[in-house]
């Protein structure tokens, strides 16, 4: 064909012959000649899930807020609801197995505030996680509250943490407020019983803390705690269950039910004091019976360092583990941990070394960056209450009196120290005998100091009166702490409207 064309060429007037050949030229670039391919675009790597399938541990469930999971995935990554008219929208890709087109998110956002709703699992399963029921769920009577509508819980501030992936823009998912997280009570085809499980994430320590429980990965069906060896979580924070660790934290951890394990006895390696970076990757593999082993890595270079490899904790094996996925909270629905999540998966089976390595590099490849966001540290003060109901200080003697208003000095049973946490919430320590003080039986008995550490009994919201006075309001009920008859009677947490009784005086000791 090619060369009658040229033959034609000779034949025609040179103008023609130009305009000819300009014609015959494209005609060749737009069609392709018979025998070759055209040209296509790139395939996307592969991604973490592909990596662990390829393994011999295909992921059970996936998410993440800033990318594909699998190089063929080209679905949404989460809903996002704005407070102004209660629209949602879903956030998906940039490109098949890239990463998240954010920018949709900013403009649906813009003038109002937005809340993640709903995490959607990239694997078949459709194992998604929307908000947490909490003590909501049917069944729940063991599970703490969360702090939303008939004890749920409540989604994260979809604008709270912004961040980088390859360079592109994106949004990480930040557990700043007492009561976050997210639950499916009902998922398909993950590990139960004792059968072997994996689980990473990719976190930061640039927010932690060492209340429960900030976790990723398998927990009741009920929210409640079923007893030892009924969850298999990653757990992320500083919070020595068993005591006798070394170091600072945060340390990546299993929360087991009952116990956040950084070794079969507990502790920590004395050799890790903490395991930290902007970006932090947190590795947990349990084969249900004989071992559980930890590794953690740093999210933007290099490779993991395995922190425990070894015997599960007596009273865990076998494992019992159910059909239920959590992030952010406790097994029962422990609302106090705090932290960020930007990507994770559960798999079927108990992966390799060789496997892990490989989603590692994965990760690290990924390019993530620009994670700057900071938080105010938690304060602390030395101080006393003084009771507005009959201007006497409230009193701990020791840990088997309840408080109660009815000294009229300061001393040391009248001094507490405040921790001020970064969510409006407050912990107190008693002087007396350096324990924290409860609102008992989730506020259903009088406060009394007697715990060894803050927990969601041992939290109140700090509320500030327009007479300079402040209440405490605890969060297990959410009811406002009383001095009972006058102050007569010790405090106990059972009122719903600020009035005298419920107000003091907080003074510097």
């Amino acid at each position: 064909m090619l060369a009658t064309s040229l033959s034609l060429l000779r034949s025609l007037p040179r103008r023609r012959t130009r305009l000819l050949l300009a014609f015959l030229l494209a005609v060749a670039i737009a069609v392709p000649v018979l025998g070759t391919t055209a040209t296509r675009a790139a395939a996307a790597a592969p991604g973490p899930c592909d990596i662990y399938a390829s393994g011999g541990t295909p992921c059970a469930a996936a998410y993440s807020t800033t990318r594909a999971m699998f190089a063929s995935y080209n679905g949404p990554l989460y809903q996002i609801q704005r407070d102004s008219d209660h629209g949602t929208r879903n956030i998906g890709l940039a490109s098949a197995g890239g990463p998240v087109d954010a920018a949709p998110q900013d403009s649906f956002c813009a003038g109002t505030t937005c809340t993640i709703t709903e995490l959607y699992d990239q694997t078949p399963n459709a194992n998604n996680l929307p908000i947490s029921p909490g003590s909501s769920c049917p069944g729940c009577s063991g599970s703490l509250s969360g702090p939303g509508p008939n004890g749920s819980d409540i989604g994260a501030d979809a604008m709270a943490l912004p961040v980088t992936i390859g360079g592109r823009h994106a949004y990480g998912v930040l557990f700043n407020n007492i009561g976050t997280g997210y639950r499916n009570n009902a998922a398909k085809n993950v590990p139960t019983g004792s059968q072997p499980e994996g689980i990473y994430m990719l976190t930061s320590s640039n927010l932690v803390s060492s209340s429960c429980c900030f976790d990723f990965g398998s927990a009741e069906t009920d929210d409640s705690d079923d007893g030892n060896a009924t969850m298999n979580a990653i757990y992320y924070g500083s919070a020595c269950w068993t005591g006798g660790c070394t170091g600072p934290g945060p340390w990546v951890g299993g929360d087991l039910e009952n116990g956040m394990y950084f070794s079969a006895a507990g502790p920590n390696p004395s050799s890790i004091p903490s395991e930290t970076g902007s970006f932090v990757s947190a590795w947990e593999k349990n084969n249900g019976t004989t071992n559980f082993t930890l590794k953690y890595g740093n999210g933007q270079s290099g490779g993991l360092t395995q922190s425990y490899s070894g015997a599960l904790p007596n009273g865990y094996n076998p494992m019992k583990v159910q059909p239920s996925i959590e992030l952010g909270t406790g097994g029962d629905n422990s609302p106090m941990g705090t932290g960020e999540f930007f990507e994770g998966a559960v798999t079927r089976g108990f992966p390799s070394d060789a496997t892990e390595n490989a989603v590692q590099a994965n990760i690290t490849a990924a390019g993530y960056g620009n994670n700057t966001t900071t938080f105010p540290p938690p304060t602390t003060s030395v101080i006393s209450l003084k009771a507005h109901a009959n201007g006497k200080y409230v009193d701990a003697p020791n840990s088997t009196t309840s408080l109660i208003a009815d000294a009229t000095s300061v001393g040391t049973n009248e001094t507490f120290t405040m921790v001020a946490n970064n969510n409006g919430t407050v912990n107190l320590k008693a002087h007396s005998d350096n324990q924290w003080v409860t609102a008992e039986n989730k506020g259903d008995s009088p406060l009394i100091a007697n715990r060894g550490g803050p927990g969601p009994w041992e939290t109140f919201y700090l509320l500030h009166n327009p007479d300079g006075s402040v209440s405490l309001r605890a969060y297990n009920n959410q009811h406002l702490v009383t001095a009972e008859s006058a102050g007569a009677s010790p405090l106990i947490a059972n009122r719903t409207a600020v009035g005298p009784w419920e107000e003091f005086d907080l003074t510097p000791a």
